[in-house]
């Protein structure tokens, strides 16, 4: 009787179509807290186009080349130039360096197919001097090209700069003549000299809009002047202080340039005595600052105290301060009085006399201050104090290490951080660790 019933209630059910058989194994239901949920597993071949390069633009360039062998669609999509507009070719030696490295074969395929393709490229390096030739072979093959920004990264030192200055030369040309739309170029730490500027110039003065070249000791005054007098919609500008002149502030500040918006000078001496530095004319920076009122002039020292003579003398139109050694006590007041339109200071190190008079005559001249950060100084508890009521909520930023704070018989570090906090309008402690 049971069985009969069984029977029965098995030809009551409707028979399944073959469409409803085919939704049972695309679709399940499931629970995801108390909620019934629709699973639909996905048809990865016939993903949309524009999802599946979407999805290429993310994965890393071995990742890539393997997805583009699953299916014929996939590798007509890794082949289409939008993937190839921005790269990165990164150059290690497996014997000297942990990272990763770009495949030769892939490196080949791409100056094969994507060398016309290629806009945005950076090269990163470790320290080998292989690594650097290697990049410069890549760029003397990229004649076909289109380059709108290139990079030059080393992740250690020396890499480019062992490598000859006419092997690199020969490849930078290259790029720079057969490019002619270049807009952004980062050469740190490389033999770049004159003659590559000159040429930089004469095939990219029209769209040049970005130059940053550090450390590049074959570049003198002229070279640098020669871009700026030639390219007249440069907005940012990185150098070393020794080639930075009057001359060159005043071709960045004529009529037919237009407004810079960053300057970045670093000041960097390695052995103590040896460097003598020379110094930039107020009018010169007047000059600069009436021309680009809004430009953020930004230094990076990397001197000895007994190297700062020839700063701040007079009024500098700097707004970002970074000083890597120890500055002393009279270059800081120096700061407070010549720097007005200072919005940034980091002192890592300073000695062992108290900063709170140069402080607060920061704080009192500098009405810009938003950002500051102190590392091995020592400062009063009480001298803190007034410099944060005087800044008040504009130091949006005050990163200081707890070892820099002296107790007093005013204020003990737990009344510090309550007080500190009261004029800044938040919650402040001291840093453990420095954080600039």
């Amino acid at each position: 009787m049971k069985r009969a019933r069984q029977r029965t209630g098995l030809e009551n059910e409707a028979p399944q179509t073959s469409q409803e058989s085919k939704k049972q194994k695309t679709c399940s239901y499931g629970s995801v807290f108390g909620e019934s949920v629709l699973h639909t597993s996905v048809d990865w071949g016939n993903l949309p186009h524009h999802v599946v390069l979407r999805i290429f633009q993310f994965l890393p360039l071995i990742d890539r080349a393997r997805a583009s062998s699953v299916c014929r669609r996939w590798n007509e999509i890794f082949h289409i130039p939008d993937l190839w507009r921005r790269f990165e070719f990164e150059l290690n030696q497996p014997a000297t360096s942990y990272l990763k490295s770009t495949h030769p074969d892939l490196i080949q395929q791409i100056i094969k197919r994507h060398a016309d393709h290629l806009q945005y490229v950076s090269f990163k390096v470790d320290s080998s001097t292989e690594s650097a030739e290697a990049a410069c072979d890549i760029l003397s093959q990229l004649v076909n090209c289109s380059i709108k920004t290139l990079g030059l990264i080393s992740t250690a030192k020396p890499s480019f700069m062992n490598v000859s200055k006419a092997h690199f030369a020969s490849a930078l040309t290259v790029v720079f003549v057969n490019s002619k739309s270049l807009s952004s170029i980062k050469v740190d730490d490389t033999p770049l000299d004159d003659p590559s500027l000159k040429v930089l110039v004469a095939n990219n003065s029209d769209t040049l809009k970005l130059l940053k070249m550090s450390s590049c000791p074959h570049v003198s005054p002229a070279g640098i002047l020669c871009v700026a007098d030639q390219c007249h919609g440069l907005k940012e500008l990185a150098l070393n202080y020794y080639i930075l002149s009057d001359e060159l502030l005043l071709a960045l500040s004529s009529e037919k340039h237009v407004d810079l918006e960053h300057l970045r000078i670093d000041v960097v001496s390695e052995n103590p005595g040896q460097v003598e530095f020379h110094t930039i004319k107020k009018q010169s920076w007047d000059a600069l600052v009436k021309h680009s009122p809004k430009v953020n002039i930004v230094m990076y020292f990397f001197l000895y105290e007994e190297e700062f003579d020839a700063f701040f003398r007079e009024e500098t139109p700097v707004t970002h301060l970074y000083f890597g050694r120890a500055v002393s006590k009279a270059m800081l007041g120096r700061i407070g009085l010549n720097c007005p339109r200072l919005i940034e200071l980091v002192v890592c190190a300073n000695g062992l006399q108290p900063l709170d008079d140069e402080l607060i005559c920061i704080a009192e001249r500098c009405k810009n201050l938003t950002a500051m950060g102190l590392g091995e100084c020592e400062v009063t508890c009480r001298g803190f104090i007034e410099f944060v009521k005087m800044c008040g909520g504009r130091l949006t930023q005050l990163s200081i290490m707890e070892e820099v704070l002296i107790p007093d018989n005013d204020y003990s570090l737990d009344r510090l951080h309550l007080e500190v906090s009261k004029h800044l309008g938040r919650m402040w402690f001291p840093d453990m660790m420095p954080t600039w």
